[in-house]
């Protein structure tokens, strides 16, 4: 778990496509945009406008992604997902929570990544897939 100190001095952010708007929640329960794409037990949010970035661009959906900045309503833990043997140390700082975001506000200038970059990303997670490598762990 993150220290309360911790948070109040960090700024967080969460990618999508969904449509929110300032006091929205975010909260568990919907399916996750990967993996087997079973409803998610957590919420994700992360410390570097890049990996938000990421989660706006791979996320499923119509539409055009979208950056929020979002606050944690309790406590936030690594995402094991990119932080146990992918990134040791939490280089790109991404949390979870079991309890909702709150979204309070939106990032209206961020810069998305080349095409190539996408492509990328999406053939080496269908790799992933393919071999049976579940992306989301709960």
């Amino acid at each position: 778990m993150i220290a309360s100190d911790d948070l109040n001095s960090q700024r967080f952010y969460h990618g999508t496509k969904a449509d929110l708007k300032s006091g929205d929640l975010i909260v568990p329960g919907y399916h996750s945009n990967f993996g087997k794409r079973k409803k998610a037990t957590y919420v994700y949010l992360t410390a570097t406008l890049d990996a938000a970035t990421w989660g706006a661009e791979l996320a499923l959906g119509e539409g055009s992604g979208k950056i929020y900045i979002v606050e944690p309503t309790g406590p936030i833990e690594d995402d094991p997902n990119l932080t146990d043997k992918k990134y040791p140390g939490n280089p790109t700082k991404s949390y979870r929570s079991r309890n909702p975001l709150r979204v309070t506000g939106a990032v209206m200038d961020w810069q998305g990544h080349s095409p190539e970059q996408i492509k990328a990303m999406k053939d080496n997670l269908e790799r992933l897939r393919q071999l049976g490598v579940e992306a989301i762990e709960d």
